[in-house]
Formats: C-alpha cells, sequence, structure tokens
C-alpha cells in the first residue's frame, strides 16, 4: 500500500508498506542538484551530499558510522543534475534510529571547518578519478556540446577550482537555500507505519523555513554539435544523440521503447548489427535522457580507434533508418515486454521500492502504481513510436570523441540526418 501525505512542516512523505519484509529503507530527496548552481558554485551539490554524513553538532561522523555498523545497516547518498538523495537501510526494528539519523543531518549538518577541509581533498581526489577515465569524460563533453553555456551541460562533480576554493560560509548558505522542507520528499519503504513517520519527521522539521523548488531556466535550441578531445588512448570513445523530450513529456513512454529498440537491450539493432555481427564494439549502448524541461537520447560506445569512423557511420544510419521508417510491431513487443518484465524485477527489495516512490513524487508530482505504468507502456502504438521517431532523430545531432584524433578527423556534416 502507498501512502502520500503533505506534512504541515512542508516535506511530502510518501511511503509502500511490503508485507512479509523485515526491512526498511528511509530516503531523503532534495530537488536541488548541479543544474541549481551558478558557475562560481559548480560543485556544492556534490560537495554537500559528502558532508552531510559528517555529521551534526550532537553527532559526530565516527558515532553515525558506529550507530548504522551496530545494527548491520547501510548509508548512502547520491548526486545528479537535478536532486540529490540521502538514504538508510535498516531493519524494521531500528527504523527510528536510521530516520533520526536523515533527519538530524538533513536538518542541521554541522560543517565544521576541519571536516570540510578534510572531505575536500577527497571530493578533489574523485574529480581528478573522474578525469583519468576517458568513457567518464566523453559523457562530460556530450553534455556540453549538446547543452552548451548551460548548467545542464556541466559536470556535477563541479570544477577542481570550485572545490578548491569555496568556503564554509558559502556552503552553508546554498544548504540554508536549498534544504529546506517545501523542496525535499521522505520516502520510505518496507515494513512501515506512514503515521509514526509523518510524527517523527514533523517533529523533526517543525518551524525549519519553508523554503520552495529552485527556479530554473530551460536550455536554448542551440547544440555544439561536434567535440573531439585528443587523448593518447586504447580505445575510441564516441557518444553521439540528439535533444529528446522532457521528463513530464506525454512521449515519455513512447520515447522509452524507441531508445530500447535503438541500443537498450541486447536484441536492440545497435547491439545485435556493432557488436553480435561485426564484431566492432564490447558495449554499444543507447540511454534515454530526461530532465524536467530537456531530454536527449545518447548512444554510447568504445571501440578501437581504426574501427571509430565505421562505428560512427552505423550509428547514424540506424538513426536515420528509424526517423525515416520507425520500428517494427515485433520489435515495439519486445520492448514492451522487456520494459514491463524490468519494472517489475527492478522493486524486488525495499531499497529499490523506497527510490521508485521518491523519485516518482520528487520529479512527476505523482506515484503510479506499477499497473498503471504497465499500462501506459502497452497503451504506445508503433505509429506514436514512428511519429516520435521522426520528430526526435531527425533533430540536430551533438557528437564527442576522446581518443587519438585530432579535430580535423571528424565533420560537423557527417552527423547530418539523411535527407527524406
Amino acid at each position: 500500500m502507498i501512502e502520500v501525505t503533505t506534512l504541515d512542516c512542508g516535506i511530502r512523505l510518501v511511503s509502500e508498506t511490503m508485507p512479509g519484509v523485515r526491512s526498511v529503507c528511509t530516503g531523503f530527496w532534495v530537488g536541488t542538484g548541479s543544474r541549481d548552481e551558478s558557475p562560481g558554485q559548480a560543485g556544492i551539490s556534490h560537495f554537500l551530499e559528502h558532508l552531510l554524513f559528517k555529521g551534526t553538532p550532537g553527532r559526530t561522523a565516527r558515532s553515525i558510522a558506529e550507530a548504522v555498523d551496530a545494527v548491520g545497516g547501510d548509508m548512502n547518498a547520491f548526486t545528479t543534475k537535478e536532486y540529490t538523495a540521502f538514504y538508510m537501510r535498516t531493519l524494521a526494528e531500528d527504523l527510528e534510529l536510521g530516520l533520526g539519523i536523515l533527519c538530524d543531518i538533513l536538518r542541521e549538518p554541522a560543517l565544521r571547518e576541519d571536516e570540510v577541509d578534510a572531505e575536500r581533498q577527497v571530493i578533489l581526489e574523485e574529480v581528478l578519478m573522474h578525469l583519468d577515465e576517458p568513457s567518464d569524460v566523453v559523457q562530460e563533453r556530450f553534455g556540453e556540446a549538446l547543452f552548451p553555456g548551460h548548467p545542464l551541460g556541466r559536470e556535477v562533480l563541479g570544477s577542481p577550482e570550485v572545490v578548491t576554493g569555496v568556503t564554509v560560509p558559502e556552503i552553508r548558505s546554498f544548504f540554508e537555500q536549498h534544504y529546506r522542507p517545501a523542496n525535499m520528499v521522505v520516502a520510505v519503504a518496507g515494513e512501515v507505519d506512514h503515521g509514526r513517520v509523518a510524527r517523527w519527521v514533523e517533529r523533526s522539521f517543525a518551524g525549519a523555513p519553508l523554503g520552495g523548488p529552485p527556479e530554473r531556466s530551460a536550455p536554448d535550441g542551440e547544440v555544439r554539435g561536434l567535440d573531439v578531445l585528443a587523448r593518447d588512448t586504447e580505445q575510441a570513445h564516441l557518444v553521439v544523440g540528439v535533444r529528446g523530450p522532457e521528463r513530464r513529456s506525454p512521449d515519455r513512454f513512447a520515447m522509452s521503447l524507441l531508445n530500447h529498440s535503438l541500443g537498450g537491450g541486447i536484441s536492440s539493432r545497435l547491439f545485435q548489427k556493432i557488436r553480435e555481427e561485426r564484431g566492432l564494439a564490447y558495449s554499444v549502448v543507447s540511454d534515454r535522457i530526461a530532465y524536467a524541461d530537456a531530454g536527449a537520447l545518447a548512444v554510447s560506445v568504445g571501440t578501437a580507434p581504426e574501427r571509430a569512423k565505421e562505428v560512427l557511420r552505423l550509428v547514424l544510419e540506424e538513426l536515420d533508418e528509424l526517423a525515416a521508417t520507425g520500428v517494427s510491431t515485433s520489435e515495439l513487443e519486445l520492448a514492451k515486454g522487456h520494459l514491463r518484465a524490468d519494472t517489475i524485477l527492478s522493486l524486488e527489495d525495499s531499497g529499490a521500492r523506497m527510490s521508485r516512490i521518491g523519485a516518482s513524487l520528487l520529479l512527476h508530482g505523482e506515484v503510479p502504481t506499477v499497473e498503471e505504468v504497465t499500462r501506459r507502456i502497452e497503451a504506445v502504438t508503433v505509429d506514436e513510436v514512428a511519429e516520435l521517431a521522426s520528430r526526435v532523430l531527425d533533430g540536430r545531432r551533438a557528437l564527442a570523441v576522446v581518443g587519438p584524433f585530432s579535430p580535423e578527423e571528424f565533420s560537423s556534416q557527417e552527423l547530418s540526418p539523411a535527407p527524406r
């Protein structure tokens, strides 16, 4: 059973009771991510993700770690471009311990100067690790090419310059602006009493400034097209894609099905053509990317440098073919079957259930049942996918490449959709 309540303090609470489960997973979802930072703040959201588990005026990082370890719990957090999530999974009997820690760190983190400086070095190591990984770098460059000059095109980890120079008052100011009840969702799944959680959260956040979601500006229509970074790598890494529907678009289910047919599974066109039939890559995959006011369809592949142009040609040909003819009835049925099963199989534990209901309420403003989701998937027609493919895949394409190439080896002209 799923229950949703907007508490008096302003926080939206959603819970899902799972009969027969002895665990509970609690998550706080904050509707702020890296796109809500100015260039001079790039990386603060991710910095805060690290810092909140460092403790509160009444809890040290060590005492939190020991308390969670003592009950066999698991705690973690992650930052995206549009939200940040903190979660803890414990036995149901330890719900109040986990909930209490999360409420404390989200209500009043310590942000002690010495701990901020220590974590600063940890984050710089993470940034450097990211910069050493070509498959990560090419994704960053693709975002910049697809959304040039817009925060959605920036890397979540931020820049080393900001991480090095940002001060504790600046971090605290960002926290106080964004980590407010009206910008939060609390999600709990497992063996849970909704009313008990509501009372605990209400008591913890009573009197906190209400706040609200951040104001955002959508990216304009500009696409840079081509971004080639010369690097002496064993593999060439390529990402090619187009702008697509935003998160709440009526086309979102058709887009997911189109994505699966293109490169979202082992029966997909790109996997079969590039890996299975020709052996040109170990991994080739497409992804639907969806934000509040923008989206994309992107194909990522790593291959030997001498095969890069051939692989790119095959990807572009498949985009052209889908734009011209859409998907077949059999392809659509395969995609529907996969998405239906994937939706159900992904909800086998309390952590997955918590993530689904928390993200749904924060990002979509509703929590549909699994049955409602599968009905929407089943309702998509071949004609709807064909119309969407024609409209989206004929858009201006962006290509990012990291490998042993000069920029002159690739041309923006070759990205243009085939004439029809």
